[in-house]
């Protein structure tokens, strides 16, 4: 834990029951049910930092197993073409400290793992990539801390099919142009 939680957790007086959960749930490797719990993901969110600390999140997804455990302190991802904008990489490049969230919102139970990352390109690991979604980067992370995520707000959500061309005969708007500004009203 860092110098500002330990100052928060005295002051709200919540330091035994943090201190508590880090000893019973933080690991500093995936056990066999987290890389179990991984190994099905469609997909995960990842937060960066560059060097001067400018934040960026985003969501990652992908066949189930898209992120791959390579061993109990190692994972990959692909990172697919995308809108060239780079902000996750570049603060990569910058500074490898990564964390990753994933979350089922059918089993409704989270896992976070945070550790350093590095880009590498076209490793052998690609070989099993689906038709369609192959990458030139990929980026191994190497799990620092890895600990469930409360599952007390994660709302259950059901799967559905992704809507495909024309809905109902109504013609959808472009998803990229969702939120620029010739869609607010005049």
């Amino acid at each position: 834990m860092n110098h500002g939680e330990r100052q928060l957790q005295d002051r709200l007086g919540t330091r035994q029951r943090a201190d508590a959960f880090d000893a019973r749930q933080t690991l500093h490797h995936l056990n066999d049910t987290m890389r179990h719990f991984i190994s099905r993901q469609e997909m995960m969110f990842l937060a960066t930092a560059d060097a001067g600390g400018s934040c960026d999140s985003t969501f990652r997804a992908g066949p189930p197993g898209f992120v791959r455990v390579l061993d109990d302190e190692h994972l990959s991802w692909p990172e697919y073409r995308g809108n060239g904008v780079m902000a996750s990489l570049g603060n990569i490049t910058e500074n490898g400290h990564v964390g990753l969230l994933f979350i089922d919102f059918q089993d409704v139970i989270g896992l976070h793992v945070n550790g350093t990352a590095e880009i590498v390109e076209d490793p052998d690991e690609q070989a099993g990539t689906p038709p369609g979604l192959r990458a030139r980067l990929w980026v191994v992370a190497r799990v620092q801390e890895a600990y469930i995520h409360c599952a007390k707000h994660i709302p259950h959500m059901v799967k559905l099919p992704r809507p495909r061309g024309r809905h109902a005969g109504i013609e959808q708007p472009k998803k990229s142009n969702y939120f620029v500004a010739d869609r607010e009203p005049a």
